[in-house]
């Protein structure tokens, strides 16, 4: 079957995907004009700055914030809508810089993230159809091992939601595919709609006092005691800046640029599906996420469509056929869809640092600058918490989690923008290679 082409249109509008067209808030921000004066200025329209300005504002702050394009363009409006627990890959490498007890508070923190996006959710009252249900899936033996593993710990960190193992034979029960040998199901972790949550987000942002401005590219930032952010058309001057931009930073700041690698990330979503269908595939309305290097990630719509994503680029350049390069991915798990019509097809960049792990802190050398970046295909949930962490460190609560995340080390990557790509392939060539191990 062709898939239908939506075409990407013009950056003043939302990127063509399943969730723009769903999209159940339609809000107009105007660019900035003029000169104006806040105590904070945010470079960032995603779930990073509407969470540090929900923060603040919450703090009494003033606070303006600055989008290139609309609220929620990049990864927070596009990614594919699973809610996990955890920041981070492998933290207990970060041992010797943290100690035991910062890894255990990383952890603990990964949990949290979770709650910060259901209290959120909560009290603003937003819509954004979350749903609670995910099965981490087992593509071989020792991913099961693991999944024990994991389950031993989340239980030691006191855990309070469900946690349950799946053998080979229990699959049925959480997808309506052959291909995994293993789960376990995590009832504290779930899905949504991410567009209309970080729409909800801007409204509560604004209700809150935000000041919200959309086609506002940053062109220049004049740093010192007060801070200059130009952008076409005006100024924003702040005694403190957050810089909130992640795979989308480009050259604003070549500093925190040149630690971040943007990654390009793919998600179809089928025509809806009958009833019948949908509980065939996904019995549980789970989101689901297997375990190789180049994952698929799926889960269904409110409207019972199948989204499903995975693959990872490092070009910078998108497949000309997005829906022909993901098809085969999602027959190999659920081949009887061969004759579902794919009715949306899409991609973004995700941002990814070298040791895997949010990037949270003050840009060295400007104690008043502020960023986070770098969630790894964690941002849901991270950029919540980031928002929490910068909020505390710039009202003067810095310590404990903002304090943790500052003090890990981030490697600048190798050769420079043009380099950075190939040599993060190579990279991740390797590790799908040990995979077949």
């Amino acid at each position: 079957m062709n898939a239908r082409v939506h075409q990407p249109v013009h950056s003043t509008q939302h990127a063509a995907s399943y969730y723009a067209a769903s999209s159940n808030r339609h809000l107009d921000y105007p660019p900035l004009r003029g000169e104006l004066r806040a105590d904070v200025c945010i470079v960032g329209g995603g779930f990073s700055g509407l969470n540090t300005a929900i923060e603040l504002a919450q703090r009494g702050f003033s606070v303006a914030l600055l989008e290139a394009h609309k609220i929620g363009w990049g990864a927070s409006g596009r990614n594919g809508g699973q809610l996990i627990r955890g920041v981070g890959h492998g933290v207990e490498q970060f041992e010797p810089v943290i100690g035991v007890e910062g890894v255990r508070q990383l952890k603990l923190m990964g949990l949290e993230a979770v709650e910060i996006v259901r209290r959120r959710v909560e009290q603003f009252a937003i819509d954004c159809d979350l749903t609670w249900g995910y099965c981490d899936l087992a593509n071989k033996p020792s991913h099961l091992e693991g999944f024990a593993a994991d389950k031993a710990e989340l239980e030691g960190l006191g855990y309070r939601h469900q946690l349950r193992l799946l053998q080979p034979q229990q699959m049925h029960e959480v997808v309506g595919s052959s291909r995994y040998v293993g789960g376990m199901i995590d009832m504290g972790s779930g899905h949504l709609h991410p567009l209309n949550l970080a729409l909800g987000e801007a409204a509560a942002a604004q209700s809150l006092g935000v000041q919200l401005f959309e086609n506002s590219t940053v062109t220049r930032i004049d740093y010192g005691s007060e801070v200059k952010v130009h952008t076409a058309q005006g100024i924003v001057r702040a005694a403190q800046l957050v810089l909130g931009c992640n795979a989308y930073l480009g050259q604003l700041n070549p500093t925190l640029g040149g630690k971040v690698l943007p990654a390009g990330s793919y998600v179809i979503a089928t025509e809806p599906l009958s009833a019948a269908e949908a509980k065939a595939l996904i019995p549980q309305n789970m989101a689901l996420c297997d375990q190789r290097v180049a994952l698929d990630y799926y889960r269904l719509s409110a409207d019972r469509r199948l989204l499903f994503g995975g693959a990872c680029h490092y070009s910078g350049r998108d497949p000309a056929d997005i829906a022909g390069y993901m098809r085969p991915k999602m027959l190999k798990v659920f081949p009887h869809l061969k004759d579902v019509r794919i009715d949306y097809q899409w991609g973004g960049m995700i941002g990814i640092g070298a040791n895997r792990l949010p990037q949270i802190g003050r840009l060295k050398g400007q104690e008043n600058v502020y960023f986070a970046q770098a969630y790894s295909g964690h941002g849901v949930n991270a950029t919540h918490l980031a928002g929490k962490l910068l909020g505390e460190a710039i009202a003067g609560q810095a310590g404990g989690g903002f304090d943790l995340f500052a003090r890990v080390p981030h490697m600048t990557f190798p050769g420079g923008r043009y380099l950075r790509s190939p040599l993060l392939a190579l990279g991740m060539l390797w590790h799908r290679l040990k995979e077949l191990a």
